[in-house]
């Protein structure tokens, strides 16, 4: 479960919370008006996020690259890329 401050706790007190998450393991949620906002949490659980979205990424290019037989046009990419 994770621990829950104010935006102006989190100001006040973001040293603490920092070696709360970062020594304690902690996931500190932000609040503003009663809605958490943001969160603090420890590196291992930022990267282990990051290399899920990662597969997540790969799994769907996979997927299109099969629909495609592996090709795709420059004007099509350029389009679903919205560049």
């Amino acid at each position: 479960m994770a621990g829950k401050v104010t935006t102006a706790e989190a100001r006040s007190n973001f040293s603490d919370l920092v070696n709360r998450v970062s020594y304690g393991g902690e996931r500190i949620l932000i609040d503003r008006r009663g809605k958490s906002v943001a969160a603090i949490v420890p590196l291992e659980d930022l990267e282990l996020l990051e290399r899920l979205e990662d597969k997540v990424d790969l799994e769907l290019a996979l997927r299109a690259l099969a629909e495609n037989d592996g090709t795709t046009s420059w004007e099509d990419a350029v389009k679903e890329l919205d560049l």
